[in-house]
């Protein structure tokens, strides 16, 4: 019933910039906190950056201060922009979305992208 569509990954050299973005559709009534995860091969997965409603942000200590997690409500739209990248954000990125799905319930779905890689080369 909800979908997170992914776009803006690929292939970079070091020190360049990416901007990821994700829209999402489908039965929502309320869009909260989103968010962006990555995986590294051997890795688990962590939190990237992520996003309230009233636009709270918090960051990797990896990417702070080279990255900015933003959102469009009206577009049900998440942004990640990263600059300066490194090796080692190689990783296949994943957006997250709370949703609240209906009026008569604050109940919170979590939905997820299905991923998109970054590679980021030497």
């Amino acid at each position: 019933q909800v979908q997170l569509v992914e776009s803006g990954g690929g292939l970079v050299q070091a020190g360049e910039s990416l901007g990821l973005s994700c829209a999402a559709s489908g039965n929502i009534f309320r869009l909260n906190t989103m968010g962006w995860y990555r995986q590294a091969p051997g890795k688990q997965r962590e939190l990237v950056a992520s996003i309230t409603r009233g636009l709270n942000t918090a960051y990797a200590d990896s990417v702070k201060g080279r990255s900015t997690i933003s959102r469009d409500n009206a577009k049900n739209t998440v942004y990640l922009q990263m600059n300066s990248l490194e090796p080692e954000d190689t990783a296949v990125y994943y957006c997250n979305a709370m949703v609240r799905r209906s009026v008569s319930s604050t109940y919170e779905y979590t939905y997820w992208g299905q991923g998109t890689q970054v590679t980021v080369s030497s």
